[in-house]
């Protein structure tokens, strides 16, 4: 189970498996700035997970990594205030192999937290005393 908690100002920390993750919002908005915002830390969860695939695809390969970048650019809706598009793309040297350059946006394509965004999970908010 995760822990939220709140040490101060605009902070806000998630305790899980005994690591702490720190968020809190830019000084424009009462921040400190100091920490990614939660949205920053949404938008790094999906680039993070899918280099991770990346990275164990090409691990299984012998493929080196040193040279691979992932860069993650989105489209903000100002009228709904979301982002309606995020868009990856995964820099390869051009060592890398042609035979694999579809295939690695297929393997990309697997990580688990953008399969979560296509199918969401229902999110359940409660309170509790005590």
């Amino acid at each position: 189970m995760m822990k939220i908690t709140f040490p101060g100002g605009q902070k806000v920390e998630a305790h899980y498996n005994g690591l702490k993750i720190l968020t809190d919002q830019p000084k424009q908005d009462g921040g400190e700035g100091k920490a990614p915002t939660s949205f920053d830390l949404f938008i790094a969860s999906i680039g993070t997970c899918t280099g991770y695939y990346v990275l164990k695809f090409c691990e299984q390969r012998g493929i080196p990594t040193k040279n691979i970048t992932l860069y993650l650019d989105d489209e903000w809706n100002p009228t709904v205030k979301r982002i309606t598009k995020i868009k990856i793309t995964i820099n390869l040297p051009y060592t890398f192999p042609e035979k694999y350059k579809k295939t690695i946006i297929r393997v990309a394509e697997q990580c688990t937290v953008k399969r979560h965004l296509t199918t969401p999970p229902e999110i359940v908010i409660e309170t509790k005393t005590g």
